[in-house]
């Protein structure tokens, strides 16, 4: 981790210099960024099915949810079918 973060010292200091957030939390917020963006599309699938179900949807609105937010990614993934979407989640 600390390998990682000592590659990001300039956005480090950036994000120090333009917001009230002390060295530690910055760097903290940096790598839960970095995180999510290194989220695979495998991964990103099934952590927003388990989201939007507990959040009451049902798999016909899940999968054409995640379907519509799959190429607003930072990198976005080829176009997916909602049967490969299922596949990812059930398998």
């Amino acid at each position: 981790m600390l390998e990682r973060l000592s590659s990001y010292d300039d956005l480090i200091d950036h994000v120090v210099r333009s917001t009230t957030l002390p060295r530690g939390e910055a760097a903290r917020v940096i790598l839960d960024v970095l995180a999510y963006f290194d989220e695979t599309t495998e991964v990103f699938v099934r952590r927003r099915h388990r989201e939007l179900q507990a959040g009451g949807l049902v798999n016909t609105e899940i999968f054409e949810r995640i379907a519509a937010e799959l190429p607003h990614r930072a990198v976005a993934p080829p176009e997916l079918s909602l049967r490969q979407l299922r596949r990812l989640v059930y398998g």
